[in-house]
């Protein structure tokens, strides 16, 4: 395939990033999401650069006249596909002159024969969509960011007989939620590969609270039927992790994060799963109420969730317990197997 070009933007590609290369790129990211009110990098990405743990990634950088980091994109295999997953960021001073199609175009370049290439666009800016039409990329899916005041009235949660709710115990519960999480999201493209590292990552960043990852368990037997992990972005990092719910839809939502405006600290339904054999019972409502619970009684006052837009089953879920749309994300794909049907 042949690919154009923008002129004059040179893209280099590294294997490996120096610290002081990640930290550009965090900068870059940061002052991105802050003119953006998105963060252009997930979670995902963001906590690969930070901790320097994850799979083989190819990292496309655009430098300024003075060596200053103006443009980053991050590729990485999607496991057991011909596919290469991408994200990328401009600095809000180097846009319109030709970066991002630049990054895009040597993206595009790495993709294999009959693979594809799947770029995140957060907020779903303008822009993004149309440098997706002039290089033929096309959405291929939508998530949602949708947002609840938690000063509104709160059901409480009803937890079916025999069931009952306590924290998660790292070390001890690490095995049993990765088995019903990769049961919850078996058809799921981010969330049901999740391994111990993914885990053992998010456990060791500050804003865990083992407090706050609630498991719905058999109380005769002990057994993991569900679960609500929360999370709580405080002033010092308002930037929001990934969400996903699976109860209605075993399908659920993506990995992709939002930003939180303002300072005040904002809660997030961070991952919500039901083990497959325990759904038809409630617990996606229950739990859901129960970790908005806690979010309230640790006095925040708003809470945000993720969604695929696909997932009508958790969408009317959580549009019956009090959220609303607030802010979109789209994935675009570009194929060497074209669509069928109308672009």
């Amino acid at each position: 395939m042949t690919t154009e070009r923008a002129a004059d933007v040179r893209v280099s590609s590294l294997d490996r990033l120096t610290p002081d290369e990640v930290e550009a790129i965090l900068a870059l990211s940061g002052v991105a999401g802050a003119a953006d009110g998105a963060d252009p990098l997930s979670e995902h990405v963001t906590l690969r650069l930070r901790q320097a743990e994850g799979g083989p990634a190819v990292h496309l950088v655009v430098r300024g006249p003075a060596g200053a980091m103006v443009g980053y994109a991050h590729l990485e295999p999607v496991d057991g596909t011909a596919e290469v997953a991408a994200e990328l960021v401009v600095h809000p001073m180097w846009r319109r002159q030709g970066l991002g199609r630049a990054l895009v175009s040597a993206a595009l370049e790495r993709v294999p024969g009959t693979g594809a290439l799947l770029v995140w666009a957060h907020s779903d800016h303008p822009s993004a969509a149309a440098l997706a039409l002039d290089l033929g990329l096309h959405r291929s899916r939508v998530l949602w960011q949708l947002r609840r005041s938690l000063r509104d009235p709160l059901p409480e949660p009803k937890l079916p007989a025999g069931v009952s709710v306590r924290a998660f115990r790292p070390g001890s519960d690490d095995e049993a939620w990765l088995e019903v999480n990769r049961r919850s999201f078996a058809s799921h493209p981010e969330q049901g590969r999740w391994d111990r590292a993914d885990l053992r990552l998010r456990l060791a960043e500050p804003w865990f609270d083992p407090a706050g990852f609630l498991l719905a368990v058999e109380e005769s037997s002990g057994r993991l039927l569900g679960f609500h992990w929360t999370k709580v972005h405080g002033r010092s990092d308002p930037t929001s992790g990934a969400d996903r719910t699976s109860e209605a839809d075993p399908t659920s939502e993506a990995d992709p994060t939002g930003r939180a405006e303002g300072s005040a600290p904002i809660g997030e339904v961070y991952v919500l799963g039901v083990d497959p054999d325990s759904h038809g019972l409630g617990l996606g409502r229950a739990l859901t109420l129960a970790g908005l619970h806690h979010l309230r009684d640790r006095g925040l006052t708003r809470v945000m969730l993720y969604v695929d837009e696909s997932n009508t089953g958790a969408m009317a879920l959580y549009t019956r317990l009090g959220f609303a749309n607030w802010l979109r994300h789209v994935q675009y794909r570009w194929s060497s197997t074209p669509p069928e049907g109308p672009a």
